[in-house]
């Protein structure tokens, strides 16, 4: 299917409204869909929170603010779809449950993401935000958890960069792992640099 008949399917889809009503938010589906054919750098994560599910941009939160300061990238070049494309696991917020985030729902990967990485691509970069984006590229390697799949970035690079996710929630995380923010981060900004000059 042409990518002009894609993104108007996957923006109006409802497979999951009946399970968003039955969360404490009960919300309508609302996809966030961001991104074009040709993009160099893969931002996989793993679904809208609330302001994005509002705003209906994609890391339009504080979350975003500490991914862009990760990355090295202005807000202009990070919503630059031609270069970024940011496909999560569900492209729309799942719900809360006793106040947390809902994980995304499966049956949004397997209804949408094989077409909508293949449009986007190929990329020169794919980040991976979290255990579910990170499970799903990276299959067994990633079965040790975030902080170890994160941890042998090494293998990855500089094609794929696991990162933990942004959420203020882990900044404890970030103070446990210095080694985050002194030996991955710049190699990761280099990275960025590079693919998008």
């Amino acid at each position: 299917m042409p990518v002009q008949e894609l993104v108007p399917r996957i923006q109006s889809c409802r497979l999951c409204a009946q399970r968003f009503a039955r969360t404490e938010t009960a919300h309508e589906p609302r996809p966030v869909v961001w991104f074009r054919p040709g993009s160099r750098i893969l931002i996989a994560g793993q679904a809208p929170g609330a302001r994005v599910h509002e705003a209906g941009i994609p890391f339009h939160d504080p979350s975003g603010d500490r991914l862009r300061e990760w990355l090295g990238l202005g807000r202009d070049a990070f919503y630059d779809r031609d270069r970024v494309a940011i496909i999560p696991m569900a492209f729309c917020f799942p719900g809360y449950a006793k106040g947390a985030d809902l994980p995304p729902p499966a049956i949004c990967a397997k209804t949408w993401r094989a077409a909508a990485l293949a449009h986007a691509g190929p990329f020169a970069l794919t980040i991976l935000v979290g255990g579910y984006a990170q499970k799903f590229h990276l299959k067994a390697a990633a079965s040790g958890g975030v902080t170890r799949t994160v941890a042998a970035w090494r293998d990855f690079a500089p094609e794929t960069f696991p990162l933990p996710h942004p959420s203020w929630r882990n900044t404890a995380w970030l103070k446990k792992n210095p080694w985050f923010e002194a030996e991955l981060l710049p190699v990761l900004r280099e990275r960025v640099r590079e693919v998008m000059a």
